[in-house]
C-alpha cells in the first residue's frame, strides 16, 4: 500500500506529464503501450519492463513488440514533420528479469507499428483516435536495423484503435497456422 505522500506525488507527476496535450517522445512509449494494453485486454499480458524482449504476451506464447513514432515532435513545426522510422534491429540477447539470455534475432513474433500522423495544433499522442496501427509478422520484416513508415505501409494495411484487437488477433492466428 502506498503512503498518502507517495500517492500525492504519483498524482502530481501524472498530471504534470499527461494533464495536457502530449507530443513528447520521451513519454509517448508508455502512453501507447497503455493504449494497446486497454485494447488487447484480457487476452494479452502487458509484460514490458526494464529491457524486456517484447511488450505483450498471449497465453499461447505469441509475443508482440510495440514500436511507435509520430509526425509531430516538440522540436518540429507542422510544415516540417518528422520522418518516421522504427527500430527493428535483431538483438544479441534479452533480459529475463535480471538474467541476460543470449539469443540472437528478433524476440517477438508480431510487431505492432503505431503511427501518429497529425501535425497541426490538435496533435495529442494521448488520443487513441489520432493513431494508425500496422500489425506485421516478424518473419516478413526486412533484415535491417530500422524500417521506414513507407516500408511498413507496404507490409500491412492500417487499422484504427477500434479495430486494433481484431487486427492483432487475425495476424496472431495466421502466424500460428502450420
Amino acid at each position: 500500500m502506498l503512503s498518502s505522500a507517495t500517492e500525492a506525488v504519483e498524482r502530481h507527476a501524472a498530471l504534470a506529464a499527461f494533464g495536457r496535450p502530449l507530443v513528447q517522445n520521451n513519454l509517448r512509449a508508455v502512453v501507447i503501450e497503455a493504449m494497446v494494453d486497454l485494447a488487447l485486454r484480457p487476452n494479452w499480458r502487458w509484460c514490458s519492463a526494464d529491457w524486456a524482449g517484447w511488450d505483450f504476451e498471449h497465453p499461447d506464447g505469441t509475443r508482440l513488440e510495440v514500436k511507435q513514432s509520430a509526425a509531430r515532435q516538440t522540436w518540429d513545426t507542422p510544415r516540417n514533420p518528422a520522418q518516421r522510422r522504427f527500430d527493428v534491429a535483431k538483438r544479441k540477447g534479452r533480459y529475463e528479469g535480471a538474467a541476460w539470455i543470449e539469443e540472437s534475432g528478433r524476440h517477438a513474433n508480431l510487431y505492432l507499428f503505431a503511427d501518429h500522423p497529425v501535425t497541426d495544433e490538435s496533435a495529442d499522442h494521448r488520443d487513441p483516435a489520432q493513431w494508425l496501427f500496422y500489425v506485421v509478422g516478424a518473419a516478413v520484416l526486412p533484415d535491417t536495423k530500422t524500417v521506414s513508415l513507407s516500408r511498413v505501409r507496404s507490409l500491412a494495411r492500417p487499422v484504427g484503435y477500434g479495430q486494433l484487437a481484431s487486427g492483432v488477433e487475425r495476424l496472431r492466428l495466421a502466424d500460428r497456422a502450420p
